[in-house]
């Protein structure tokens, strides 16, 4: 045995997912043959990438399906296996989710308003909603593929970087997988914004290492007092990733002044249970001032539609610098990391020995069922034609940044960032944008061109008698899809929304 297929059974064992070895190696080996001679532009010969990709996969606690598919994902269209052969040698499922992985192909950003990405993105976002492990094995192709990005011609890097900051990390993102999506975008960072990458490095290094230095006496307090409270708790550091830094940086309001950015490293504290959670809280603000401008958010009382939990406080430390504390359980960073991954790998540890492949499937329906935007999206794949117009639904709608809202009966709504009243009401019910006539948030009535906040509750009022948009909402709704549908309604060519 190969020492890299050891060390893929090594990540294997650490991640805990019940395995049958013949079956991975046997996966291995057959795509070691349909590779033989092929070579990586590292040098490498290209088993390497599947495998890697496999031991990723591995690493975010995937099941052995996904783990063999991953080693078998290039041998359909780079080692001239054919389905049938997958299917004699590990059955259907396998075979059928190789299929889908090779399908997939990858979302090409080049003239993106063309029929090409728009199939692309098609499959992408069918594939999501049939089976999410392709999704989950895409995503790990691409990761390696980007640590390996300086290998390959430089006139093609540049474009993966591209896509992989403007659709992977966002899907990363919008699964829950936030290490991944930072993972992505520092790794996609210096290739696209070179000079930047640079001069962020530059200004950085001497700010985060007295970050850490001076956060390092903060661990040491934080330990004290939540150890003699009697419990039991990791607490530890986490850098800003460098692209969030940069985002942040060019702010206006911040104008690259790096010693207003508060959050450079962030401290976590990772509990046992949900219950210690709040009594963690309650000994951080005894041991630092809480910061009263910028409060506490409460993500697991009320998680975010992705599954996100977390307690996030601003305190100001003893030399007046404003820091982040995270509080979680092991549980909740396992899903802040890894997301989707770490749920559906949960579903599958627990449904082990019981179902199989149709637990599997089960589960991540169950998984998907949850994901709106997901159904959302397959919904635009019927409504618009166009493929200029399904690419910027995408970019703008699914993938764009977001911020969560709710409505006065506790629905938590996942929008656009300055989303605004009327993205709001047609989130809701795409009736609702007949009958608007005005908006409160917080319980303050607001103009419905006002920009919506993280928190925010927000209710429409409804007039009693239907009544058109208005021309001037095309000036500031933020969702394309709304846009869209108001430009129709104006054109008087729907008159059902």
């Amino acid at each position: 045995m190969s020492s890299s297929l050891a060390d893929l059974f090594t990540i294997i064992s650490q991640h805990g997912q019940p395995i049958v070895r013949s079956r991975v190696s046997k996966a291995y080996h057959f795509a070691k043959q349909a590779h033989q001679g092929q070579i990586r532009h590292t040098g490498e010969p290209l088993i390497s990438h599947p495998l890697e990709t496999a031991k990723i996969l591995a690493s975010w606690g995937q099941s052995e399906s996904v783990i063999i598919a991953a080693l078998l994902h290039e041998t359909l269209e780079l080692g001239n296996i054919t389905p049938e052969q997958i299917k004699q040698q590990f059955g259907s499922d396998i075979a059928t989710l190789v299929e889908r992985v090779t399908q997939v192909g990858q979302v090409k950003l080049r003239h993106s308003t063309n029929s090409i990405f728009l199939e692309n993105a098609r499959k992408m976002f069918f594939a999501l909603a049939q089976d999410i492990r392709v999704v989950f094995i895409r995503l790990a192709d691409r990761l390696h593929n980007m640590q390996t990005l300086d290998a390959i011609p430089i006139k093609k890097q540049r474009r993966i970087a591209l896509e992989t900051l403007e659709v992977y990390a966002p899907l990363a993102e919008r699964l829950g997988m936030g290490h991944l999506k930072g993972e992505l975008e520092d790794l996609a960072f210096p290739f696209i914004y070179p000079k930047e990458a640079l001069w962020l490095d530059k200004i950085a290094a001497p700010h985060f290492r007295h970050a850490q230095h001076r956060l390092q006496k903060q661990l040491v307090k934080l330990n004290k007092i939540i150890s003699k409270a009697g419990i039991t708790a990791q607490v530890h550091g986490r850098p800003k990733h460098r692209y969030s830094l940069y985002k942040k940086l060019i702010r206006p309001e911040i104008n690259k002044d790096i010693n207003s950015i508060h959050d450079l490293i962030a401290l976590r504290i990772i509990t046992n249970t949900e219950s210690d959670c709040y009594p963690c809280l309650g000994l951080i603000h005894k041991l630092f001032n809480p910061s009263p401008h910028l409060g506490i958010s409460d993500y697991i009382a009320q998680p975010k539609p992705n599954g996100y939990q977390s307690i996030h406080t601003r305190v100001f430390d003893s030399h007046g610098h404003i820091i982040e504390i995270q509080i979680r359980t092991q549980s909740m960073h396992e899903h802040a990391e890894y997301g989707a991954a770490a749920h559906h790998a949960y579903a599958e540890a627990k449904a082990h020995g019981t179902s199989g492949s149709q637990l599997e499937n089960l589960d991540t329906h169950k998984l998907i069922k949850k994901m709106d935007w997901v159904h959302q999206l397959s919904r635009w794949q019927k409504e618009l034609s166009s493929a200029s117009d399904f690419v910027t639904s995408v970019k703008l709608d699914a993938l764009s940044h977001r911020i969560y809202v709710f409505s006065p009966l506790g629905d938590v709504y996942d929008l656009p960032v300055d989303a605004t009243p009327i993205d709001f009401a047609f989130a809701v019910h795409t009736n609702l944008i007949n009958q608007i006539q005005a908006a409160k948030v917080n319980g303050r009535l607001v103009s419905l061109s006002h920009p919506l906040k993280s928190g925010d509750l927000v209710e429409i009022i409804k007039s009693k008698y239907p009544r058109k948009p208005s021309k001037n909402w095309l000036s500031f709704v933020k969702t394309h899809r709304a846009r869209t549908r108001i430009t129709k309604i104006l054109q008087n060519k729907d008159s059902q929304v």
